[in-house]
């Protein structure tokens, strides 16, 4: 099982898909857990008392990617919408992460991942990681636009997958 993927559905729909989807949930929901406490120890070491330290979330992206981080991050902005120390622009990044329920016998277990640094310190780690994201993307347009153009070599998935 790939370590790094996110299982993006909760605990009841991967019981009633396959035992393979649970193991997947698990480990994901364990990586997300990983993750949060990650992002928490980065803003201790970071944070001095009165800043954070530039690209403080440089490592917990290099170990978790950008993907689950960013899902931490968003779950968390989710999770304490009500907080007004979070910005307008964060809170409006996070509603964009389509993040499934996830209830076990009452209990909310998108809750296991919620970051509980400070959440003004911490909107100032979201505004680094989206930073540092956005820079990331014109080497990836410019990835993409040196891929010949031609159909031949550019595969098609929703097509290939129906030609199974």
């Amino acid at each position: 099982m790939d370590e790094k993927a996110i299982y993006p559905y909760s605990l009841e729909y991967a019981k009633q898909s396959s035992p393979q989807d649970v193991e997947q949930y698990k480990l994901s929901h364990k990586q997300n857990i990983a993750c949060k406490n990650a992002i928490e120890q980065a803003i201790r070491e970071s944070f001095d008392g009165l800043r954070l330290g530039k690209n403080s979330g440089e490592q917990v992206i290099a170990d978790f990617g950008y993907d689950r981080v960013n899902l931490v991050l968003a779950n968390t902005v989710h999770r304490k919408d009500y907080d007004g120390r979070f910005s307008h622009d964060n809170k409006a990044w996070a509603k964009t992460f389509p993040i499934s329920e996830d209830m076990v016998f009452d209990r909310d277990r998108r809750n296991d991942f919620v970051v509980d640094s400070h959440p003004a310190v911490l909107d100032g780690f979201i505004n680094q990681t989206r930073r540092a994201f956005a820079q990331l993307k014109p080497s990836v347009q410019k990835q993409l636009e040196a891929v010949p153009k031609d159909s031949k070599t550019i595969k098609d998935p929703i097509k290939d997958k129906g030609a199974r």
